[in-house]
Formats: C-alpha cells, structure tokens, sequence
C-alpha cells in the first residue's frame, strides 16, 4: 500500500510541476488567481494578435486555468507565463492541425502587474521587429526569461541587469544586438545565458572578464555573435562551476585558452569554427567529467594525435576535432575511450593507418578521418569485439567516412558485419583488389562509395539487395564485366548511381525497366551500345545523365526528348551519334549540355530555356552561329563550338552574354572581324579564335577583359599591331598571336604589363625591330616564340634573366581554364621539336622553350642564355649570329632540341655538350664549324645532317676524318695511300691548264664577238640576283 502511494505522489507531482495549476500537499486543491493578476493577463490578451486562437481558454474568472499560465500555490499569484510556439516555423509540420502558432502585436506593460512573476517565455514568436519592452528590466522577482526567436529587434535594454534574481536568460536571436555587456555585472544569480546569433561585434575584448564576474554561471552560449580579440588568457577563474561554454562560429584569432582545463566541472565545450591556433592542450583529456568537445574548423589548431589520445579521457562521448592541423598517428590507445559515440578528425594531417584498437569503441557510432594522410591498410582483425554486447565489430557504428587518403588494401571482411551502417564512405583512396560480396548483407546501408580507389573485379551481385541504397558510387576505378538486372534487383531506393570509368558493359534484356527512379546517372566509360539505352526511357526522375564515352551510335531515339526537359546535365560526349539535333533543345533551365565529340550535323541548335554551358566542340554542325545566341542563352558561361565547321561572322550579340568565361570558336571557317562587344564580357577567362579566316585589327576593346587567362588569335588573317590596351589584360598566361599578319615593334610595356605570362607565341608575322631587352622581367614566361618575324639587332644579354625557363619545371600541372561544374577549357601549344610541330596539353606545364628562329638577328649568342638551366628547346636558327657557342651551353642539361643551324657561328663544338644526355635533336648545319665533334653518349646516336655545310667539321658521324692530333696541319684530311703522290701531281697540273682554257677561251670569242659576251653576262647577274633573293628568303 506504502509502494502504491509512493508511486501516486510521484506521478501526481510530475504533473503538477507540468500543469502548474494545482496545489499539491498530499491532496489535490484547485487554485483560484489573483483578480488584479486576472486583469493584467486579459489586457496583455487584448494587444497580442492571435490567428490561431491559440489564447481561447483565456476566458472566465479563474486565469490559473488558462492555457500557459502557472500560479502559487498558497497565494494563487501568477507565477509564471508560458506562450513559446510550440510549432515554430522552422519546424512546423504542415499536416499538423495546429499550423502555425505564431504571436505576435504589442507586449503591454500592465505585465508589471504581476508582481510574483517569475518565469517568462515568448520564444519562437514573431513580434515583427518590436524592441524589447524595456520594462522588462522591472520584473524583480523574474527568475526565467525566455525571448529567444521571438521576433524582437534593436538593442536589449541594458536595464535588463536589473534583474538579480534572474537564473536564466535567453534572447538568441539573429536581430538583437548589444553594445557592450557591462549591465551583466547586476546579474548575480544568473545561471544559464544563452546569446546565439546576437550581434556583439561592438563589445570589445573585455566581455569574458564581464561574464567571469558570474559566480554560478553553469552554462554560456554565445554562438554566432561576432565576438572578437584574445580569449587565451584570464587573470583568474571565477565561474568555477561551468558545465557548458559554447562560443563557436566566433572570430577570435586567438590562441587556444588554457585556462579552459583548469574547470573541472566542464561537461561541454564548442569553440568550433572560431579561428583558434596554437597548440590544443594535453590538459583537456584530464577534465573528469568532459563528454562533448568540438574544436572544429578552427585551422590552425595542433596538436600530436599519437600524445593527445593517450589521454585519460575518461567520460569523453562526443569528440570533433575536424579541419585542424592534427599530426602522427592514431595510438592504440584510442580504443581505451569506451564511451565515445562520435569521432570526427576531418581534413587534417593525420599518419599512418588505423589502430585495430579502434574495434573496442562498442558505442561509437561516427567515425569521419577523410581528408587526412592514412597510408597503409585498414586493419584486417578488429581487437576487443568480444566486448560488445553483440559480439560483432563496431556494433553502433552508422557512419564510417575514410574519403581522401591513401590508403592501400584490400577491403577487410569485417566491413559485411557493420550491421547497423548506414554511410559507407572510402572513397579517393588507392584501395585494391575485389569488392567483398558479404557488403551486399549491410541491410541499413543508404551511401555506398568506393570511387576514386584501384579496385578490380567484377561488381557482386549481393549488391543487389541493399533495398534501402540511396547512393551508389563505384567509379573511376579498374573494375570491368557485366553488369546485369541482377545487381539493381532490390534497389528500388536508388537515387544516385556513379559506375563511370570502369570497363563495366551493361548486359539487360531489351524490355528491362529498372525498379529504381534515379535522379543522378553517371555511366560514362561503360559499354552502353550500340544503340541508346532504352531502359532510359522509363526514368522520369532522371535530372543528371551521363552517357559519355560508352560506345553508342546512331541517332538520338524521339522519346529522349520527352524526357530531356528535366535534364540539369546532359552529357553524351565521346561517342558516334549522329543525324541533327531539335532546334529548340527542350532541356532543364540553367543546364549544361555537352554533345562534343560525336558526329552531329546540322545547324547550331539553341534551347527553349537559359542554359549555362553549351559544348558542341568536334562535331559536324554548319552554317552559321545564330544571331540570337544571346537572346537564347543570356547567362550562358561555357560555349565551346570548335572544331566545325562553322562560316560567317562572329555575331556581335556575343558580347551581350556578360556572364561567360569561356568562348571557344576556334577550328572552324568563321570570317569577318572579331566584334568589339566581346570586351564587354568582363568574367571571361578564355577566348580561343584561333584557326580561323578572321581579318582586320584587334579589336582594343578586348584590352578590358581584366580576368582574361588564355587568348587564341593564332591562324588567321588579323592585322595592324598589338593594342596598347593589352597591358591592362594582368591575369594573362597565355598569349598566343601566331600566323597572322601583324606588325610593329614588340611593345615595350610587354615586360611590365603581362606579370603572370607562361606562352608568348608571335610567330610568322611581320613583327619588326629590336628584342625588347624587358621582356625578361616576364617571371612566369615558359615558351617564347618569337620565329618567323623581322627583328633584328642582337639577342639582349637579359634574356638569360627569364626566372621560370631557369629552373627545371617538375611538378606538372594541367593548365586548365575557366573551369565550371568538371568542364574546362584545357591549354594547348603546337611547340616545334625535333624539325616538326609538336601538340603539347597535359604536359605543356613542363614545356621550357625559346624560339627565335627565322629572323634578322645577329651578333653573338650571350652567355648568360647558359643559365636557363630548365629549357628543353633552344632554337635560334636561320639568322645571322656569328662567333662561338658559349662554353656553358653544357649547363642546359634538360635540353631535348637544339638548333642553331644556317647561321655564321664557327670555332670548334664546344667538348663538354656530350654531356647533354636528353638531347635527342641537334642541328649545327651550314655554318662555319671547325675542328672534331665530340663523341660519345647520345651523340653517337645523332645524324650526319645536324653537322651538315660546316667544310671545317671532321669525325664521326661524317665522312670525314680528322688529322692525327699530333700532326701540324689541322682541320679534316682524306685518307692517303703510298703511290698516289704521281697521281696527284698530274691531277693538278690538269686542273690548272683546265682552269687557263675555261679563262681564255671564252675571253678570246667574247673579244671577238661583243654581243655574244653582253648576252652571256646578262645571264650570269640574273642567276646571281636569283640566288640571292632564294637565300634571303630562305632566311625570313
């Protein structure tokens, strides 16, 4: 009986203390409230606006009854006023019949009434912007004041520092500021503050010695408030009683605070996302009762992972340390912290791989380590399963996210048993070997993602019934076979599927429907043909397709246009369809659409929608670009339609698409003038006209294109000079002018204008003048070609400043431009090596070449061109340099093509260019080399035409063999035999009565007969003049 009426008292004061309408003193007794506090409560009625009725039950004599109102017991004084939205509007269900509970109107102050009052809270209201009442600040007794999202705006009132009896406080609100929290000091009693999202920007730096002020202050949030200044250091710890601090998403730049380990009763602590640095100290691990820390997103913080888990952390459940600088490995010890549920160590540079140790965390449930530096395996066997209730590995565990490192395994078998998994993510890792089919038992599993490893094998069919997959993602690895309905049976759930870049042929019946609706499709690099798909057509969800690469002809099927207007991408690139597109393109607003690489006819279809990229690159479409591309596509960012074979203008309706940064026309039949309205582009990165019959001047509009990276003018037919509003183009790496008809001088604001230049390409114009000596302070300038021009002067000795072409280029890196949602325009060069043109792409980061060939040049080659010690081709042929190769042209130890052929260079080859091991190209011929060249290594490998025209060369791999060193006579000699000095004397006793007759003979007709003579010597100067001019030529 004692039991029974144990348990009545205690459900029956739960529920008092819920309702607070009723007196509980063994008995229930009905509380009749105040009729001055009654008033009070109807005139607050009276200014709030109510929609929902939500105060109906405020009505009649008795307000303890009504519907949030709480009074005294022995009194009946109101006590308390409870109207927070219960079903704010963020988190409203819109089938609830409740709706939405949103008050708002007047506050009256007739709240002052309530002289008991102790507890008040309108959270989650929407009182349209009002101030706090400042009247608030004169509820004395008010010991809870809940104001948080409820709509209120402005400053709060300092006078609420009034309220000394006050134990909590919230007013988090993303409207509310304060200028300074001095008013703070008045709340002795206050144990709970909460401030998230108010802006406290204008503060200052003392606000934490204010709060320390609080001797029983047990919880403080003050997140998203734009704190700022040190919090690392305070004189001495007052609020020793501290469970909770979170101030995270603050702005402090401030070392981390030490003082933080000193609160033994710190049960949280958030300082995420704060702009923390220094080390985070070893002394957290020993708080007793810590079980919640995040410090993540900080950046700079540090700490040595191998000595930070070693600690104690005794009661730690919650750990999040992502997006810091973390270093070492993870110990063993790590398995120690029983109680952690969650571990997150992102995007930091974390070692080695992961402790088997790990398996003994039976309760955790999050594991992120992606984006770190793992290397090794994962772990074969996890310790201490036998520990879990369940006996199997990580029996909690729901996320598992390795993403981004190295690792290098197999995939353990232990993963089939993480029977509660929901994310498995592994993705960018270089993990081998085949999928384990026991993953197919992972019955909770949403996200699957094994892309981006080293995998092979076939796909298991076992994944085939993870009936709740939402994510699947296999691609770019080595895996191949078929793929059958059987490994999609049961994944009616399946919203995004990833097989691209495998070797994977889709092997289904012809009537198959699959019994997912996916909305992401990416199946490019997949055997798909050779027809289009036409499981295809029962996808009504389908927003992103990839078919690229996957071995399909023919004509797009009719029904794909039914389904094409949901489509935000559409990419059919690298394969053999054909026959005209739709014109319009029905497709998704602001889509990508890329049909490159096919065999598409037809004229430039446009859409019935604004897209954001159009790529038709390598196709067969002709006539011309329509003269509404603008009007069609007005935000269009990437248009590529090269290599077509398009005519006509360029529309001047180009330059009304202000937002694009990528216009690729280049490899087409396109004529007329580049419009000028192209500069008004001003977000453009890329414009590529190259190969092209474009005429006139260039435009100096282009000049405004200040975030122009890569220009193409290159074979076509432009005139005039280079504008002077080029050197406002300051982001350009490439510029390339090649085969046109320019002319003038190189300008000499070139060397200061263009700061971040890799490519300068001028070759064959009608540029003229000096090298600017300047051009060397171009810091980045990889490739300069300057062949097939009419400078002249020397070449300056500065030329051997060019700091990029100094250094050896290691590290290769793809010079892609422009890049928008994976598409890019990719940098190309045709660099001429070896005597022909080579195309250079994805390694023309590692291209160093100088080209100066075909011009007027003359004098000696400097010296100091020895010191670009990274240079691959050196060409400076056809021109009129004279004296010696430089002795350190053995320093140029990367050079691959070498020519300094038809020049006026002599002396002897320089020994020491034997050790130019990569040289796989030379050519010294006609010029006035002398003396042996040298062997060994790769030249013994080099044909006799790189010495060819050089009478004093002698040795291998010519004919002619060199003098004994010891001899007095030097240059080549023919090899003599005993007998043949009677042989020789004849020989030129008859070539010198040869040489009197060919003298005489015609003098003596000529004498005799003078027209024949004038006739004949006309002859002679029209040969000579002939061979002048062929040789003049040949050098321009």
């Amino acid at each position: 009986m004692m039991g029974r009426f144990s348990v009545s008292s205690l459900v029956l004061a739960i529920l008092c203390l819920v309702a607070r309408e009723f007196v509980c003193k063994g008995e229930t007794q009905l509380v009749i409230c105040l009729e001055y506090d009654r008033e009070a409560l109807v005139d607050l009625k009276r200014g709030l606006k109510d929609p929902e009725d939500r105060l109906s039950s405020w009505s009649g004599s008795n307000c303890c009854q009504w519907r949030g109102i709480a009074c005294e017991n022995s009194t009946g004084a109101v006590i308390g006023i409870d109207l927070h939205n219960p079903y704010p509007l963020s988190f409203a269900d819109s089938t609830s019949r409740y709706g939405y509970w949103n008050l708002s109107g007047d506050i009256r102050p007739s709240l002052l009434k309530l002289k008991s009052l102790r507890h008040l809270d309108l959270s989650f209201n929407t009182f349209q912007s009002i101030p706090v009442p400042k009247f608030f600040g004169s509820l004395k007794n008010l010991q809870y004041l809940n104001l948080s999202n409820a709509g209120f705006s402005g400053a709060i009132p300092s006078n609420l520092g009034n309220l000394s009896n006050l134990q909590y406080l919230d007013v988090s609100s993303g409207s509310l500021t304060a200028d300074d929290l001095e008013w703070m000091a008045g709340l002795g009693s206050l144990k709970h503050l909460e401030m998230n999202q108010v802006d406290l920007s204008m503060i200052g730096s003392n606000w934490l010695q204010i709060l320390n002020k609080l001797p029983f202050l047990t919880d403080l949030h003050l997140s998203g408030c734009g704190l700022s200044g040190s919090i690392s250091s305070l004189d001495y710890v007052n609020f020793t009683s501290l469970a909770v601090i979170a101030i995270g998403g603050n702005n402090f730049n401030s070392k981390f605070p030490e003082w933080l380990v000193n609160i033994s009763s710190l049960v949280s602590i958030d300082i995420s996302s704060s702009s923390l640095y220094g080390r985070i100290p070893l002394g957290l691990s020993q708080l007793p009762n810590l079980k919640y820390l995040d410090l993540s997103m900080n950046n700079d913080l540090t700490a040595s992972c191998f000595q930070l888990f070693r600690g104690n952390w005794k009661k730690i459940e919650f750990l999040e340390l992502g997006s810091n600088k973390l270093h070492g490995k993870l110990p063993a010890s790590i398995g120690n912290m029983t109680f952690l549920t969650h571990l997150g160590l992102f995007e930091n540079n974390v070692e080695g791989g992961i402790p088997g140790s790990i398996g003994k965390l039976c309760n955790l449930m999050y594991l992120d380590i992606s984006g770190n530096n793992l290397t090794g395996s994962l772990p074969e066997i996890l310790e201490g399963t036998e520990n879990c209730p369940s006996k199997r590995p990580l029996p909690g565990l729901m996320y598992l996210r390795l993403s981004n490192n190295r690792l290098a395994s197999k995939l353990p078998e232990w993963l089939g048993q993480l029977e509660n998994l929901l994310e498995l993510s592994l993705n960018y890792n270089l993990l081998q070997g085949p999928i384990p089919a026991s993953l197919g038992t992972l019955q909770h599993l949403e996200m699957f993602g094994l892309g981006g490893n080293e995998l092979s094998g076939t796909l298991p069919e076992s994944l085939g019934q993870l009936h709740e997959l939402d994510t699947f993602d296999v691609s770019f690895n080595h895996m191949e076979g078929a793929v059958s309905e059987a490994h999609f049976s049961k994944l009616s759930k399946l919203k995004l599927l990833h097989l691209a870049s495998n070797s994977f042929t889709l092997n289904v019946s012809s009537n198959w429907v699959p019994p997912f609706q996916v909305r992401y499709l990416d199946m490019g690099s997949c055997h798909l043909g050779p027809t289009f798909p036409v499981w295809l057509k029962s996808q009504k969800e389908v927003m992103y397709l990839d078919f690229s690469n996957a071995s399909i002809s023919g004509p797009l099927p009719n029904w794909f246009w039914d389904i094409s207007s949901n489509l935000s991408l559409l990419n059919v690139s690298l394969n053999q369809l054909q026959g005209q597109l739709p014109d319009p393109l029905d497709v998704a607003s602001f889509a990508d659409i890329d049909f490159s690489f096919n065999l598409f006819e037809g004229p430039i279809p446009l859409p019935t929608v604004e897209i954001e990229l159009l790529d038709l690159t390598n196709n067969h479409f002709s006539g011309p670009i329509p003269l509404k591309i603008a009007e069609s596509m007005p935000n269009l960012i990437f248009l590529s339609l090269s290599a077509n074979q398009l005519t006509g203008e360029i529309p001047a309706s180009v330059g009304d698409m202000l937002f694009l940064q990528v216009i690729d026309l280049s490899n087409n039949n396109l004529e007329g003038s580049i419009p000028s309205t192209i500069g008004n582009c001003s977000y453009l990165k890329v414009l590529d006209l190259g190969n092209n019959n474009l005429t006139g001047l260039i435009p100096g509009a282009l000049g405004q294109l200040e975030q122009l990276q890569s220009l193409h003018l290159n074979n076509n037919s432009l005139s005039g000079m280079i504008p002077p509003t080029f050197q406002n183009l300051s982001s350009l790496e490439t510029l390339d002018l090649g085969n046109n008809r320019l002319s003038g001088n190189i300008p000499p604001w070139f060397g200061d204008g263009f700061v971040g230049l890799r490519i300068l390409n001028l070759r064959s114009n009608a540029f003229s003048g000096g090298l600017p000596s300047k051009l060397s302070n171009l810091n980045s300038l990889q490739v300069l070609v300057l062949a097939e021009n009419n400078f002249t002067g020397s070449i300056p000795s500065s030329f051997g400043n060019f700091k990029a072409m100094a250094q050896q280029q290691k590290v290769n890196q793809y010079l892609l431009y422009g890049t928008y949602r994976g598409r890019y325009y990719e940098e190309s060069l045709l660099v001429n090596m070896k005597g022909q043109s080579l195309k250079y792409t994805k390694t023309l980061s590692l291209v160093t070449s100088m080209d100066l060939s075909g011009n007027s040049l003359h004098g000696t080659i400097p010296g100091e061109i020895t010191n670009l010690f990274g240079l691959i081709v050196l060409n400076l042929s056809r021109n009129y340099m004279s004296g010696q190769i430089p002795e350190g042209i053995s320093k140029l130890r990367e050079l691959l093509s070498f020519d300094l052929s038809n020049n006026m260079l002599s002396g002897a080859i320089p020994p020491s260019m034997s050790s130019l091991t990569f040289l796989a190209s030379l050519n010294l011929s006609n010029n006035n080399f002398s003396g042996e060249i040298p062997t060994g290594g790769q030249w013994d490998t080099l044909p006799e035409s790189s010495f060819a025209g050089n009478p004093g060369l002698c040795g291998a791999p010519l004919l002619v063999k060199c003098q004994d060193a010891n001899s007095d006579k030097g240059g080549p000699v023919e090899d003599e035999e005993n007998g043949n000095g009677f042989i020789d004397g004849w020989f030129y006793l008859s070539m010198g009565l040869g040489f009197a007759v060919g003298i005489l003979v015609p003098f003596l007709i000529f004498a005799i007969k003078k027209p024949w003579g004038d006739a004949y010597f006309l002859f002679v100067d029209k040969i000579v003049d002939r061979s002048l001019w062929v040789k003049r030529k040949s050098r321009h």
